[in-house]
């Protein structure tokens, strides 16, 4: 039996991005050695962006995507434009392709997105079988601290100095995994998780933060022990000694809450993911920010998954639920998924942003997210922050992480300070 794929959130992401017809396509081919991406002499011939996940020693796990041109042109080239800008919020490391001999405006204006965004960034100069690079072009971006390689999709000369040059690019975090909770239990020491098993749960199989955790786990040398919230309490009454930490689903809070003694640490899957996949304290913050809300502000829930919502849905029905529960009224709730997210301007309409825990994207994208609420002024909260903060239980979830309760804390501080 095959093991199963490593889940795209845990790759380094690596978009290629250019004008039009210098050879990207050709040169994630070359460097894949499949013909994963279609190639054509005929511009444009990129729609929607392409995935090609491989492993890329001593790196592992990689993802290539592949882009339409950003100087494409008319309604649909702006379309695929659109996509393509979607790229640069999931980019850990960016391959900016020019045809040898040619860079202007076009390719400073790629590259300072991507330094905007603090993306690493390597430069390949495509097409080198017909042109050579313009040696001051070289000698600048050497002086900017950039990688640029002389490559020829057609005849792979470059190739393996391309290859270099992506290691050598690549963001250390990516050769140092970030622990999900292996940091919180110490070797030889149990964790309790409560994984409930409902209409979401999928069939047959737990769901990814939850078998992610317990692989996170055993790296760390601690044991593990799975059950459903109706047994926890039966359950602790059989160990020996507490457990390091007790983890449960969100959605069971309360009840683990009620069921865990208070000298037992405890917190949720979707926190852990708030501190593995973004800035927990960033995430504190803005479930703060819930004590300002008020009848009628607008919300917007962010599902990084396109799911089929069920009738209890934690997104649709019961975050809204206890949203509205807590600020005494209804909220004007709106919903997106996937990578659809709103523009700036749109995106200062709303009072709130809840983000789902992201299982399956990369940290960058989250951060990418954080960033631009930041900028737009505009709080971010996740899932199990927000239903922490709700239910009346924030303090006790955040108890694992100390930096996170001084930032409540603190927050709290200067609110109940204020005239």
């Amino acid at each position: 039996m095959n093991a199963p794929p490593t889940p795209k959130g845990f790759r380094l992401h690596i978009g290629i991005f250019g004008r039009r017809n210098v050879g990207k396509s050709s040169l994630l081919n070359a460097l894949t050695r499949q013909q994963v991406a279609i190639v054509s002499a005929q511009p444009g011939t990129t729609t929607d962006p392409v995935e090609k996940p491989m492993e890329m020693l001593p790196l592992g796990p990689v993802l290539f995507i592949d882009t339409a041109g950003i100087d494409d042109e008319g309604a649909l080239g702006e379309l695929r434009v659109q996509k393509t800008r979607q790229v640069f919020d999931r980019t850990d490391l960016a391959l900016l392709v020019a045809e040898a001999g040619r860079w202007d405006r076009f390719e400073d204006a790629v590259l300072d997105e991507l330094r905007r965004r603090k993306a690493a960034v390597v430069v390949a100069f495509n097409k080198c079988d017909l042109a050579e690079p313009q040696p001051e072009r070289l000698t600048q971006l050497a002086a900017e601290g950039l990688a640029a390689v002389a490559v020829s999709a057609q005849t792979g000369r470059g190739l393996p100095e391309l290859r270099e040059a992506i290691l050598r690019a690549a963001p250390e975090e990516f050769f140092a995994a970030r622990p999900i909770a292996a940091d919180l239990v110490p070797p030889g020491e149990l964790a309790v998780l409560v994984t409930p098993i409902d209409k979401e749960a999928p069939k047959g199989r737990l769901i990814l933060p939850q078998v992610q955790t317990i692989r996170d786990l055993l790296d760390g040398d601690a044991y593990c022990l799975v059950v459903k919230e109706r047994e926890l309490r039966d359950a602790l009454e059989r160990l020996r000694r507490p457990p390091a930490l007790v983890v449960t689903d969100s959605q069971a809070f309360l009840k683990v809450a009620g069921d865990t003694p208070a000298a037992v640490p405890m917190t949720s899957f979707s926190i852990l993911f708030a501190r593995h996949k973004g800035d927990l304290a960033e995430f504190v913050r803005g479930a703060m920010s819930i004590e300002r809300l008020r009848p009628g502000d607008r919300v917007l829930i962010a599902e990084s998954c396109a799911h089929h919502p069920i009738a209890d849905d934690i997104g649709r029905v019961k975050i809204p639920r206890w949203l509205e529960q807590y600020v005494g009224g209804k909220l004007t709730i709106e919903h997106c998924q996937g990578r659809d997210f709103p523009g700036d301007d749109a995106l200062r309409n709303y009072r709130l942003v809840v983000h789902c825990g992201a299982c399956m994207w990369n940290r960058r994208e989250v951060m990418s997210r954080i960033l631009r609420c930041r900028q737009a002024g505009v709080p971010i909260a996740n899932y199990g922050v927000t239903i922490a903060y709700t239910l009346g239980i924030f303090e006790r979830a955040l108890g694992p992480f100390p930096d996170a309760l001084e930032v409540y804390r603190q927050g709290a501080a200067d609110t109940a300070a204020r005239p």
